[in-house]
This record gives structure tokens, sequence and C-alpha cells, in this order.
């Protein structure tokens, strides 16, 4: 049976922007909504030729990629040569991103030692949340990374469900997930490295084995519980100014019955934009991940996700020709007309403006 791929979405009218940016060609205006992966501990040509060019919006690493801190620091360095390139007119640092939540979910060794869990159960847990926040700004921004993909916000259900399986949860209570979160988040920003709210609206509801990077996954939570639990925590991250928000590959049918959340308008543009009031920039999972195999190429996922209003699209295989793939697609999808101008351009300004904030 032939692979299922939907129509195209136009993509929504955000915010008035100008017709193009200026200096750009289309493949890189395409290539800043990218995170580019790579496998092992050397990086690809290919990546560096399209960083040189202003094709890349930034570097996502893995466990695979670093051996030691003076070697991810090496590595580092030589992606940063290649961004200070004469022939790539975006003069901002690379977006260079890591997950590195709390203890069993770190990429570099040290902080912060405490998983989630750990922080919402310790005897002062805004301290701990805040000294956690600290140590993963000083962490990263020792090796030269700017950006990590946490904290998580998902407030978890049941002991051992997929969150709370490996801690990645604060607390079952909202308030408390909300508090921490935003305490964790203050610090690290304040620490010059931009904190991700993951996974909007939330996957605290999934059980054990609901993985949206194995498998499509469907949370069949009431509208009254999301807005007052799994979305609560996001008021509190976006007063606190988080950078960035990442949106779940899971489906919520109280909010969208026929689409994952980060392919969904109405998730990005109605429930966080325009309910939450989040102007920051919306980064996608794993954009390879199971949860979406109905939906085609790589290019087509792109394409659907920038529709929906995604603005960086996170392509985590490890894979540089993913990356390359991922821009094809926005870049095809910008040239049909499929992708609104004015909202891509948009999209666009946002990652743009996001880059230029961080330290050089």
């Amino acid at each position: 049976m032939p692979e299922l791929q939907p129509p195209l979405l136009k993509e929504t009218h955000i915010t008035a922007a100008p017709a193009r940016q200026p200096g750009l060609t289309a493949a890189q205006r395409a290539g800043q909504r990218v995170i580019y992966s790579y496998p092992g501990l050397t990086v690809p040509g290919r990546l560096l030729w399209l960083i040189r060019h202003g094709e890349a919006a930034g570097v996502i690493f893995f466990g695979a990629n670093i051996s030691s801190e003076s070697q991810i620091s090496g590595v580092i360095r030589q992606l940063e040569r290649a961004d200070t390139a004469s022939t790539n007119p975006v003069h901002s640092p690379l977006l260079l991103m890591t997950d590195q939540e709390g203890g069993e979910v770190r990429r570099l060794p040290g902080q912060p030692d405490l998983s989630e869990k750990q922080i919402g159960q310790a005897k002062n847990p805004g301290a701990a949340a805040t000294a956690a926040g600290r140590g993963a700004a000083a962490n990263l921004l020792g090796v030269g990374m700017n950006v990590n993909l946490a904290p998580v916000l998902d407030v978890y259900r049941q002991a051992g469900d997929f969150d709370d399986q490996f801690q990645r949860s604060y607390s079952k209570n909202p308030h408390v997930a909300s508090r921490l979160g935003a305490d964790f988040i203050r610090a690290q920003q304040k620490g010059r490295v931009a904190a991700t709210a993951k996974h909007f609206p939330g996957l605290g509801a999934a059980g054990k084995n609901q993985d949206t990077d194995a498998e499509p996954v469907t949370l069949n939570v009431s509208l009254n519980s999301l807005h007052g639990i799994d979305e609560y925590p996001y008021k509190a991250a976006i007063a606190a100014g988080v950078k960035l928000v990442m949106v779940s590959w899971a489906v919520y049918p109280a909010l969208d019955r026929s689409r994952p959340a980060g392919l969904s308008s109405h998730i990005i543009q109605t429930q966080l934009r325009t309910r939450l009031g989040f102007k920051g920039v919306t980064i996608t999972d794993a954009i390879e991940a199971g949860a979406l195999r109905a939906y085609g190429s790589i290019a087509n996922r792109a394409q659907l996700a920038a529709g929906a209003g995604m603005d960086l699209i996170l392509c985590a295989a490890q894979n540089v020709a993913e990356g390359v793939n991922c821009r094809n697609g926005l870049q095809s999808g910008y040239a049909s007309g499929q992708l609104n101008h004015a909202a891509y351009q948009a999209a666009l300004n946002r990652v743009l403006h996001l880059r230029a904030s961080l330290p050089k």
C-alpha cells in the first residue's frame, strides 16, 4: 500500500514581514530554518559547506558526537569558523544545541546532575531548579553551545509512564511543574543559554510505551485537562521569557482530531501563539519521528510543519542529507506558493532574531 501523503497546507499568515530577506538567496532563506545533525565525532565536509554558505540555522549534538569536553569544544570552534566565512551573509552565532535536561538525559557529563523529578522532590525545589538551570548554562556555554532543549514541562500522570520512567517531569502537580520550569528557564537564560520548553501541549498523559519517536501516539485528554494541566506550565515559561518552544508529535483529539500537534495550525497558532501569547521561536521534535510515518518524505513533512507555523525544523537522524532534504522541501514550498510568503518571512525573522540575541 503506498505511503499516505496528505495535501500540502498553505502556511497561515502570522505577522507582516518584508517580501524577502535582504541579502539571502532562496536556499539560504530555507536553510536558516533547518537544524542539522551528523554521525560520529567528525563534522562532515558537506555540513561545513552548508554553514559557510548560510544554509544552516544550527546543529544538534548527540552522545555519539561527543567523546570529551575538549573534543566537542574543538568541533564547535570548527563550526564557528565556518559560520564566519565571507560566503555566509548571516553574521550571527549558529544555534548549537543539545538535550541537557539533567539526570539520565544528558549529552555532556556534569551539570545538571539532578533529574527533574529529583528537583521536584528536593528539600528546596526552587533552589534546586535554579541551580540546575545555572549549571546547565555554565556546562553548555563552557564547550560553546548556546541552546538547551530543556526544560521538559510535561506533567506526568502515573509512576513509570513515558516521562516518569526517566524522571523527566518535575511533578504531577501543574503548579509545581510551572514554578520549577520557570525557575530553570530564568537561571539558564541568565547564564546566556537559550531555553526550550517542551513538549507542547504536553506529553504527561503518555503511557510508558507511547513514544512519538517510534510510532503515532494519540492522547485522549479532555480540553479542560489540556488547558488546566498540560498547557498550564507554559504560561509561566512564557512569562519567564523562554526563547523556544518544542511542539510534540502526538495527536490531541480535543484540539485537532486529524493532525499531530507540530503539524496543526490550530495548536501552534490558536493555542500557543494566540491563547498563550508566545512570540518566540517554535521548533519541531525530530522530523524523522515514527509518529509522522503517514506524512511522506522529509521534504513533505517539513512543508507541512512550516505550513502549520513551525519556525525551525529539527533534523535529528544524524545524517546531513536529511537536513538538505528538509531545506529543499522548504525552498520548493516557498517557490510554489504552498507556503505563505509573509508568514515564511516572519518565521525566518524570528530565527534570525534568536541567533542575533545569543552570545558571540
